[in-house]
């Protein structure tokens, strides 16, 4: 048995009986009650419904968007930071950014895919998170631990899928506009209709903006401003014979500022703007085609460019970065077993006109194949594999098992996957900070994982549960090493980075009432860069928990009112504590709907938990890798109440 192995099992037999008792299936939606189709998920590329799924997806339904969506209607980050086991990681106080952090893992591993294309990049920038709006989505797909069989280097962490809002066969439109107590301003349009007996439409534009605020009065920007514009165009196809077809566009501007306000300075007495200018455009297309007596083919390709001018103090930096995707597959079934194969290849390519060092160029063609197996009704065997022929990190092979058994009401699933990572300069600390003080990138290794993960779900009735329990090791991570108090440079760390770790989930429905709790547990730790030992992963929450009730009935609205908890983190170079604070944030929201026309309201933070109430965000002196402030470890806007309306038309 190898070690990763030993180590897991003697993991999960601790964690065992840590950890409320079992139950499980958070995917499992009880149809008659709920009234709703099958979800059929995209992201694991079989077409299979959520629940006869080997790999774990979780889906976040149009429902809960729509709640969400009156929250951020900027952006996507508290929808997908409430699913337990995932983590939005801010990066940079200063500007805001922030990642998505799955079971303990950097943020860097998680691929941000829109209806299964790299539009964001085969790395997505901690920004890009933040300037993708919910309005459009259909639905959301979190797959956790290495994808990499499915998707390459860029998902060794997991998968996030944005599926696309279908259009309905009426035309139909909708208008949002929200305002905060921060004086943040959001406008957001949806349109779609049909275009004749097979075309089909969709319209999303939105308007996005945010004043800086100094929350704490010592001239360092507590909530960085930003103004952005998006826009959306999708055309959609359905050909008689099962045949369909997606084009997208997208196009994106942004300004953000943070860093010292107006006159005032950093603590070596000068002034120290930060800023980033974004503009992204990407196409995409996704295709599949039925062929008598051979199966489905499939077409997926899409191409990214995106630019950027950041400002750090008097350092100005401008770099482009471009991705281009292309993938072909076939798929088919004989009898109880269901098949694919394929081929892709990407490109990305990033250039900066500051520091060309930095530049790189990755081209990666690959070959993969799915297999999955019925062998009895209950019982489900999956297997997947790729082979990345990489141009700077030589050919790697991922491959992923899985299997479902559904015995009644209980689900249980088991999974193992292999991956890996193409390092780039773009860590958290130096995306955070500029490339200014970083050393040249020498010969870094490529990093990879083992990941696996068992989980147990019940469903039956009103009542759902799960418990999941996961481990991870990764060999190679990247990390920042001190050079001097001017430079950093980026090393292989020597030595395994472990997680383990468990996730609890129960949810009761009744009537128009849902109750949902939460509880993760993460055991993270890492070896000590520049010296000898281990240490505790900075930043990641041994303890979080969650507990959320709602009610809501269509045509009428919805109430709900959420509490989480985040326990103490360790923490990095932070010369006012070692460990943060633990804290609760409180909120609630409230809508009511008259006709085509909702009015809502949501308040967050209610206690008003804000990082710079205990300490001081900024740093005695400039951090060696550039940075002016600590790393972020509670919320920096405190209490913020928003509020606005949502008007409909057309559709039923």
């Amino acid at each position: 048995m190898s070690t990763f192995t030993a180590r897991t099992a003697v993991a999960l037999a601790v964690l065992l009986p840590l950890l409320p008792t079992p139950a499980v299936a958070q995917e499992h939606q009880d149809e008659a009650e709920e009234g709703e189709d099958d979800i059929v998920v995209q992201a694991t590329r079989s077409g299979r419904r959520v629940q006869d799924e080997a790999i774990r997806v979780e889906v976040i339904g149009r429902e809960e968007i729509e709640e969400k969506l009156m929250m951020t209607p900027g952006n996507v980050s508290m929808l997908v930071a409430e699913t337990p086991g995932v983590r939005v990681q801010v990066t940079s106080p200063a500007l805001g950014s922030s990642n998505i952090r799955m079971q303990g893992m950097s943020g860097r591993y998680t691929q941000l895919l829109s209806d299964g294309l790299p539009l964001y990049g085969g790395q997505p920038s901690s920004i890009g998170l933040l300037q993708i709006p919910p309005t459009d989505l259909g639905q959301v797909e979190v797959i956790k631990g290495s994808a990499s069989a499915l998707y390459g280097p860029s998902a060794l962490g997991g998968v996030i899928n944005l599926v696309s809002r279908r259009p309905k066969p009426e035309a139909e439109a909708e208008f949002l506009i929200n305002a905060s107590t921060r004086d943040g301003q959001d406008a957001t349009g949806y349109a779609s209709g049909p275009l004749g007996a097979s075309w089909s439409y969709s319209l999303t534009g939105g308007y996005h903006r945010q004043t800086r605020k100094d929350l704490d009065k010592d001239g360092w920007i507590d909530m960085p401003g930003y103004d952005r514009w998006t826009v959306r165009p999708r055309l959609f196809w359905v050909g008689d014979d099962g045949a369909n077809a997606l084009v997208t566009f997208g196009a994106t501007r942004e300004d953000r500022a943070g860093g010292t306000l107006g006159d005032r300075v950093a603590p070596d007495g000068q002034p120290f703007p930060i800023t980033q200018d974004s503009r992204r455009l990407d196409a995409g297309l996704v295709a599949e085609f039925p062929v008598e007596g051979l199966g489905k083919i499939g077409i997926r390709a899409s191409a990214m460019t995106q630019r950027h001018r950041q400002l750090f103090g008097s350092s100005a930096e401008t770099d482009r970065q471009n991705t281009y995707f292309a993938e072909t597959s076939i798929a088919g079934e004989a009898g109880p077993t269901s098949w694919l194969v394929g081929g892709a290849f990407q490109a990305d390519v990033y250039r900066s006109r500051t520091f060309p060092v930095f530049d790189y160029s990755y081209t990666v063609p690959a070959l993969f194949g799915q297999v999955e197996q019925e062998v009895t009704d209950e019982l489900l065997l999956a297997g997947s594999a790729r082979a990345d022929f990489h141009s700077d990190y030589g050919t790697r092979l991922s491959p992923r098992v899985s299997a479902l058994y559904r015995p009644g009401p209980w689900t249980i699933r088991a999974s193992f996957g292999k991956g890996f990572y193409a390092p780039t300069p773009f860590v958290d600390e130096i995306e955070a900070a500029g490339l200014s003080r970083l050393e040249p990138v020498d010969a870094l290794k490529a990093e990879t994982a083992k990941t696996a993960s068992l989980d147990f779900g019940y469903a039956k009735g009103p009542l759902e549960a799960s418990l999941t329990l996961f481990a991870s090791d990764i060999e190679n991570a990247v990390q920042v090493e001190e050079v001097d108090a001017d430079s950093v440079r980026l090393v292989n760390a020597a030595g395994t980075t472990r997680t383990r770790g468990g996730e609890v989930m129960l949810r009761y429905r009744w009537h128009a009432f849902s109750v949902t709790g939460s509880y993760v547990f993460v055991d993270a730790s890492e070896p000590v860069p520049s010296g000898i030992g281990r240490r505790t992963t900075p930043r990641t929450p041994r303890h979080t928990a969650g507990l959320v009730g709602m009610w809501e009935e269509h045509g009428k609205g919805r109430v709900g009112i959420e509490a989480y908890y985040t326990g103490r983190q360790q923490l990095d170079d932070n010369p006012y504590r070692a460990r943060s604070r633990p804290y609760f944030e409180l909120g609630a929201l409230g809508e009511i709907t008259l006709g085509k026309v909702s009015l809502f309201v949501n308040a967050e933070n209610i206690l008003d938990i804000r990082q710079t109430k205990y300490d001081r965000l900024l740093l005695p002196q400039r951090a060696p890798d550039g940075s002016w402030t600590v790393e972020a470890w509670a919320p920096t806007d405190g209490f913020v109440v928003n509020g606005g309306v949502r008007v409909r038309f057309g559709g039923h």
